[in-house]
């Protein structure tokens, strides 16, 4: 196994703070945890997406049932649309991941995933198991089954396609076929070093009524979870709601629920239950080898339990602790450990936190480090040592113990510090920074389908396993317990207050590229500008990696001693060698202190979620083709967030973003073009009241552009001058076949010659939420369709209206342009390009 070493040593340092990274001590969480401590069971749901979660079940069988409940996403949603702000792709999945780790908080359920990537709507399994690797993400599921040893599978989607999604039936394909593969010791064999083969008591479907699809019945099975919880103060409805009000980036605010609800399922391979979700299953501590004993013994110290001394449980459950480490039964011996273990530091009023004094820190740079703890009752307690373990196994599976990679001696003397009562106790230390802090599954370049994980035992986690944390080991009433926190930054905000963010680990020097794309229309040079920022002091040289067809001067850019902070610029000429239009990817590369480097930064920020950082390639993509430009000045109205903006400023538009009141009461006869970004008509309430100045607009003699929006939720259903209805169609297939239809169009021959060719190395999918009941004032320029479907006409419309000209597209230019399609520049700018008299109809 390949770590870093960290060496370091720890020294006592007093001082005061307040901090709040631990797990709640109040006394309804204590009580909750008391009655899980005495359930032996465990559910696991399987589905396709952030949001496919039944999120009231989850909080019911976490907290009223109190089984051990997880949620497996086969993706982190990274195909959708993002509400709130224009990440898109792999960024998405980031926020997303982030979002279901807060709906997780809220109704206690844990999160898996497996490295499938949400690659778009998807109208069947067939194509979705082909794009995933069915084989590859078969195996994580089977995995996180043998880790997690679920008792229930339960799945909110059909095999037979009820769900809509090919992803959600897939999850159900996926799930079935894994609840007989986990048992199997045939299967994914090189596991079974790692984890036992595991069958689950029964796989069940959650049937649901969603919209006009009901799958419910009254002789399924039922369970009423609407019920009330006193010790939360809440119903599991409304629970649930604030959850799922996370999922902030796909705008599920939820209303809360109250009163009964009943959930049904419908058994698919199993025992079917008759009275209970876990008929057959024993959930007590008789489960295990001398558990009755531990059971007694649990009833007693809840009986015995004094809400106004929690410490005087202590001994007891210290007592217990000992006992449960002599359970045979690994898994429930581990599981129980560590609620236990949580359980004691509660009631003994023990709080102890690790954190560092900077945000960000480069790799092998030392790292300040805080480690805080509080014993506010006094009781025996001691420090024994601290242990700071940031680990990554690059070689295969990995277990869940893996050796620390650092160890501090407390005042050097090897003894136990005495922790006494209500003295907060602050130990500072240095060590070395190991490990960057990328996201584990995008260390490497991935297919369409699946992410590229390098250790195969990443799979199912949320986030990175390997990221900082730090042991305390204590000796409580005699008895040794070890409990990790995350290392996280803490600060304080003068208008917010105590904040903690995740520690950024970073390459010592980062370059970012200014634009994702470069676009050439010639021969003739660009300056391609490289911004810099160092995370460490630092010295060496920046360069640009031989490309075929391409020259960059100069061939390096030396810098020195730079220091920790700086950041500055680096300018590369590029241009095109040959005649033949052509693309490349041009790949910056920073050497420092002798190794190389080719990483940017990428920091995500939002409100409702941690900070987000990640550290792309630093690449652009440069694009030679054979463009036309007519116009200038381009007014942009947002819709749900796209970078179709950006991509228009490289090409040379000047983008103007509206506001209301320059489309209400200003000029708009000096804009060449107006479009509207995607759902804006789904996401911004004044275009029902900007909407005739638009049309007016386009009759004066203007050009607007109107890009797709969600048939559900519209504004306004006068879009256009002349009626059309947005209905729920989509052609997924990227590749799909383009028949032009109507090859005299103005926007297919002004200012660039469109042909089917322009439609090749599209990306995801042609486009979405197409239209029909077109009125005969418009004409469809374009026919395409999936697989075994009818051919659609509804993706670009476009007609005459007094002087001017309306567009209404369901091409996919948001995710087009962005990834640098080159006909899909070469269309968007025709559709913004109107000649002076075009022959239209």
């Amino acid at each position: 196994m390949n770590r870093i070493k960290l060496i370091a040593f720890f020294s006592f340092v007093a001082s005061f703070a307040v901090a709040q990274t631990a797990p709640p001590s109040d006394l309804a969480t204590i009580e909750q945890n008391f009655k899980k401590l005495d359930v032996l069971g465990s559910v696991l749901y399987v589905a396709a997406h952030p949001d496919d979660e039944n999120t009231r079940l989850l909080a019911y069988l976490a907290q009223e049932k109190h089984y051990r409940t997880g949620y497996l996403s086969l993706t982190r949603g990274d195909g959708g649309q993002n509400l709130i702000g224009n990440e898109q792709g792999e960024l998405l999945g980031l926020i997303r991941t982030q979002e279901l780790l807060a709906a997780r908080r809220v109704d206690g359920a844990e999160q898996f995933f497996t490295r499938a990537n949400d690659f778009g709507f998807s109208k069947g399994p067939g194509e979705t198991l082909k794009i995933w690797d069915r084989g590859k993400v078969l195996s994580d599921v089977v995995w996180v089954i043998r880790k997690f040893r679920p008792d229930v599978i339960i799945c909110r989607f059909p095999t037979t396609g009820e769900g809509g999604h090919g992803h959600h039936t897939s999850s159900a394909i996926l799930a079935q076929e894994a609840f007989t593969a986990a048992a199997d010791p045939s299967r994914f064999p090189e596991q079974l070093k790692y984890v036992q083969t595991w069958q689950a008591k029964r796989l069940l479907w959650n049937t649901f009524n969603f919209g006009s699809t009901n799958t419910i019945s009254p002789d399924q099975f039922k369970i009423n979870v609407g019920v009330y919880n006193p010790l939360l103060g809440k119903g599991y409805g409304e629970l649930a709601a604030e959850s799922r009000s996370n999922h902030k980036t796909q705008g599920f605010g939820s209303a809360r629920q109250r009163g009964e609800s009943y959930e049904y399922f419908k058994t698919i391979l199993g025992d079917a239950p008759k009275t209970d979700l876990m008929d057959g299953v024993n959930t007590s501590w008789s489960r295990v080898k001398g558990g009755g004993v531990i059971g007694a013994e649990v009833t007693t110290i809840r009986k015995d339990f004094d809400m106004d001394h929690p410490d005087k449980s202590v001994t007891a459950l210290v007592k217990l602790l000992d006992k449960i480490e002599k359970v045979p039964d690994e898994y429930w011996c581990k599981q129980k450990i560590k609620e236990l273990d949580n359980l004691v530091t509660a009631c003994a009023g023990l709080w102890f936190e690790a954190y560092t004094t900077e945000p960000t820190y480069a790799l092998d740079d030392q790292m300040n480090i805080h480690s805080q703890v509080l014993s506010r009752y006094g009781l025996n307690i001691s420090l024994g040592g601290l242990t700071v373990i940031q680990h990554r196994d690059n070689t295969g599976y990995t277990s869940d113990y893996l050796e620390p990679i650092a160890h501090y001696a407390l005042s050097g003397t090897g003894s136990d510090k005495t922790l006494s009562a209500n003295e907060l106790q602050t130990f500072n230390n240095n060590c070395v920074a190991g490990g960057i802090s990328q996201p584990y599954w995008l260390e490497s370049p991935h297919a369409v389908g699946t992410y590229t994980i390098n250790n195969e035992g990443d799979a199912g986690n949320p986030e990175n396993p390997g990221a900082p944390t730090v042991e305390f080991k204590f000796l409580i009433e005699g008895h040794p317990v070890a409990i990790d926190r995350k290392l996280m930054y803490k600060y304080v905000d003068p208008a917010k207050g105590e904040i903690y963010q995740p520690v950024e680990i970073t390459p010592p020097v980062t370059a970012n590229i200014t634009a994702k794309d470069y676009l050439f229309n010639s021969q003739q040079s660009q300056n391609v500008e490289i911004k810099l920022k160092s995370f460490t002091k630092a010295s060496g040289s920046i360069s640009v990696k031989p490309m075929a067809g391409w020259k960059a001067t100069p061939e390096k850019i030396d810098f020195t001693d730079k220091n920790k902070g700086a950041e500055w610029t680096a300018t590369f000429a590029v241009h095109p060698t040959g005649n033949e239009p052509k693309t490349a990817t041009m790949e910056v590369v920073v050497n420092v202190n002798g190794k190389d480097y080719s990483m940017g930064i990428q920091r995500i920020r939002y409100e409702h979620i941690p900070n987000v950082t990640l550290f792309p390639p630093a690449e652009a993509k440069l694009i030679d083709l054979n463009l036309k430009i007519a116009g200038k000045k381009i007014g942009y109205i947002a819709g749900a967030g796209d970078l179709v903006p950006d991509a228009l400023k490289q090409v040379g538009y000047e983008v103007h973003q509206l506001t209301e009141n320059e489309i209400l009461n200003g000029d708009l006869s000096g804009y060449d073009a107006i479009i509207t970004g995607v759902r804006a008509y789904n996401v911004n309430e004044r275009l029902a009241v900007e909407q005739p100045k638009l049309l007016e607009y386009v009759k004066n003699g203007g050009n607007l552009l109107v890009q797709y929006n969600n048939n559900n939720g519209l504004v306004t259903k006068e879009l256009g001058p002349y009626p059309f209805h947005v209905v729920n169609q989509r052609v997924t297939d990227e590749d799909a076949k383009i028949t032009i239809l109507d090859k005299q169009s103005p926007v297919l021959n002004y200012p660039n010659k469109i042909t089917e060719e322009d439609f090749n190395g599209w990306v995801q999918e042609r486009g979405l939420y197409f239209v029909n009941d077109i009125d005969p004032n418009y004409k469809s320029v374009l026919q395409m369709n999936d697989a075994g479907e009818a051919p659609n006409n509804g993706a670009l419309i476009v007609g005459n209206y007094g002087e001017g000209r309306f567009i209404y597209t369901s091409l996919a230019f948001f995710r087009q342009l962005p990834a640098g399609v080159p006909g899909a520049y070469r269309l968007f700018i025709n559709l913004l390009s109107k000649p002076k008299n075009p022959p239209l109809n």
